[in-house]
């Protein structure tokens, strides 16, 4: 956790496994969207690491608000370039996950469990 001005700031983070492979998800694009009344607002964008993880957090320091997100991971060219047959169009192309920060104080990890045909998330540690 940082600090800023002596308050605690927390963070968001999140990385992608490819379950089906039983690895990390290397080479996946992560863009991260603030909900607002009159719509999206991007706030980030990354592409995760050989170890499934973006390098950094995705949201931190005084940026890190309460508030509705979503993280839209693009998993399309990798579920392709990673030997999972797919039908065209793929059953999954981009998997939006909206979720809603309460505590700027706390740490958020959003991880995506990838599967050709499905996926699951949860708040982590």
């Amino acid at each position: 956790m940082t600090m800023n001005d002596g308050v605690p700031k927390g963070w968001l983070s999140t990385h992608v496994l490819d379950t089906a492979a039983g690895r990390p998800a290397a080479g996946i694009p992560v863009t991260l969207w603030r909900l607002t009344e009159t719509g999206r607002v991007e706030i980030a964008s990354a592409v995760t690491n050989h170890d499934g993880r973006c390098d950094g957090p995705l949201l931190a320091g005084t940026d890190f608000e309460p508030g509705l997100y979503e993280l839209v991971f693009a998993t399309k060219r990798y579920l392709a370039a990673n030997g999972h047959p797919l039908p065209d169009p793929p059953f999954l192309d981009e998997i939006p996950i909206r979720f809603g920060i309460a505590d700027s104080a706390a740490h958020y990890h959003v991880p995506l469990l990838l599967s050709p045909y499905g996926y699951s998330t949860y708040r982590g540690s």
